[in-house]
């Protein structure tokens, strides 16, 4: 699902919806509040997106108030008992937040697991219906998807792990650091919006974000060193798009329709797709500043990187017992899923 796609399936809905409702007034308001500047990536090109579709939709009796850069108050953290507390409507945040919570999820977020946005974010809405939805009990999941490949942003180079010993390295996930401690770095929790000061600050020597998140924090202006790998990514982070329970089961069905329509699997597909398209143009920033760009190849990525994962799977399928859950089966299913019925997603 391409955002040129997924807008013109929403468009064609919202034409039919407004033609049999007609022109009416706006009779409720939802608050989608997130920790993104407005003019971000994911804001502009999915979250408005969504958002739009659902008020055209609506004949206008939905309006979506979008409160970025955590204007509601809080932390990022505290975004998903936002939505469970109804302080806001509708959140979207990370999931790994709030390490451990919503812990099926992270079977996405395991280091070299994951190869392609799209097929990952259908796999994950795939098994969120298929057994996720008792963790997310408390809030109405609109969308589930992840970013594209996580990668490091150093001050200085990074092509092997030892390059990563006795660095400050802002984390993308506790299973990132993991691997970050296995290579000898510290790693630092720090929310994304974080990142840029403390970089400047020089209170961290790098951090591990997609490329596309790279423009909103200027991150290709604080550090000159990126470091990609072929294949499966460093890692990826999950999202959800969560709603209120009561915001929505207080709407008229026509509504709850509307909302209905606008999410799931093929709004998961395009958010996870989305989010991957922008890191060419923000790749092409660092390019453009001279940046050093390395890539890490296949077989260094095998001989190298890989010996710390291992480890890591097996502590975490371990985790995952310990949860009365089945680490190995999510890792066999995920994979199935990746490389079978979800490989060709959005295309």
């Amino acid at each position: 699902m391409t955002r040129k796609n997924y807008v013109a399936v929403m468009g064609g809905a919202a034409a039919l919806a407004f033609a049999a409702s007609g022109a009416l007034a706006q009779e409720y308001t939802l608050r989608l509040h997130q920790f993104l500047p407005a003019q971000a990536n994911v804001p502009v090109q999915v979250l408005d997106v969504w958002a739009d579709a659902v008020e055209e939709q609506s004949g206008g009796r939905i309006e979506v108030e979008r409160y970025p850069s955590m204007q509601l108050g809080g932390t990022p953290p505290e975004l998903i008992d936002q939505a469970i507390d109804g302080v806001a409507d509708i959140v979207w945040t990370v999931v790994g937040y709030t390490p451990g919570r919503f812990p099926s999820t992270e079977v996405f977020e395991l280091p070299f697991m994951v190869s392609d946005a799209r097929a990952a974010s259908c796999a994950y809405w795939t098994m969120f219906e298929e057994g996720m939805q008792e963790e997310f009990a408390d809030v109405h999941i609109l969308g589930t998807w992840v970013h594209g490949p996580g990668m490091f942003h150093t001050a200085d180079p990074v092509e092997v792990p030892e390059d990563l010993e006795g660095m400050q390295i802002r984390g993308g996930s506790r299973l990132v650091n993991q691997l970050l401690e296995r290579a000898g770095a510290t790693p630092v929790g720090l929310p994304v919006p974080a990142v840029s000061e403390a970089l400047s600050q020089g209170v961290i020597d790098g951090t591990t974000i997609p490329w596309e998140v790279t423009t909103a924090l200027r991150v290709s202006e604080l550090v000159s060193n990126h470091t990609e790998f072929e294949g499966p990514a460093l890692y990826n982070l999950t999202f959800v798009l969560a709603m209120n329970n009561d915001a929505y089961n207080n709407l008229p069905e026509d509504l709850q329709q509307v909302i209905d329509d606008n999410s799931g699997l093929e709004f998961s597909i395009f958010a996870g797709g989305t989010q991957a398209d922008a890191d060419g143009p923000a790749r092409e920033i660092a390019v453009d500043l001279g940046n050093n760009i390395i890539t890490v190849d296949a077989a260094t990525a095998e001989a190298e990187w890989l010996p710390l994962v291992a480890p890591i799977y097996d502590d975490w399928i371990a985790d995952m017992e310990g949860r009365g859950l089945d680490g190995q089966a999510m890792i066999d299913r995920a994979r199935e899923l990746m490389s079978g019925d979800c490989a060709n997603a959005g295309q």
